[in-house]
């Protein structure tokens, strides 16, 4: 077989190979490939007050009634994390805390919420969308409190081009934010959760998560 693919077919190797390539490509193109929202969206939706709960500044989890609970990761921002012993995030980020009671007080003194979702879930099966509070977005509040880092730049608007332009026009007004870029701190995370796995020196689980 050697000798047939060096000797009488010199370029069948060579189709072979980018046949391998084309296919390899287009099974991870699939598997990256977005995953369709069943819930209703590119439309704002009420969301019952009693029903938010809080995770951390850019996450937060719907109790609807007659739903399962719908995890929903907020737009154009990312906040410092918090301790998530599951997501391999053993300490919080500085700031972290303080972004997450950003949020809870924002949430707590609302009027009236909408959600805006995306077309698509992320890979974790999370809601992706844009949060209203008494009309303003949730994500250029933050922004403009300097406990986010703008996202759009990154994964582009989600097809909602003026929500997305306002988060850009917020962060850009912001300026500098005073922590480490949270996906920076993740990725450093994660090599620390390895080690103290290893190790037996996680700590255990919030007794809140």
């Amino acid at each position: 077989m050697l000798r047939l693919f060096r000797g009488n077919r010199p370029g069948f190797p060579h189709v072979c190979g980018c046949i391998l390539i084309v296919l390899a490509t287009g099974c991870l193109q699939a598997a990256e490939s977005p995953r369709e929202q069943t819930r209703p969206h590119g439309r704002r939706v009420p969301v019952p007050l009693d029903a938010i709960r809080v995770d951390d500044g850019d996450t937060i989890k719907i109790l609807w009634k007659d739903e399962p609970v719908e995890v929903v990761r907020i737009l154009g921002i990312d906040t410092p994390e918090t301790q998530h012993i599951e997501h391999d995030l053993p300490f919080d980020q500085p700031f972290g805390p303080e972004a997450t009671a950003f949020a809870q007080g924002v949430f707590a003194m609302a009027e009236r919420v909408e959600l805006l979702r995306a077309a698509t879930v992320d890979p974790y099966d999370r809601t992706l969308g844009y949060v209203f509070v008494n009309d303003r977005n949730y994500s250029v509040l933050v922004l403009q409190a300097r406990l986010a880092v703008e996202t759009v730049s990154v994964f582009g608007d989600n097809g909602f081009p003026r929500e997305a332009a306002d988060c850009l026009r917020a962060a850009e007004a912001a300026g500098p934010v005073p922590f480490e870029p949270p996906y920076l701190f993740r990725r450093r995370m994660r090599e620390v959760a390895r080690q103290m796995r290893a190790e037996g020196r996680l700590p255990p689980k919030r007794s809140d998560r």
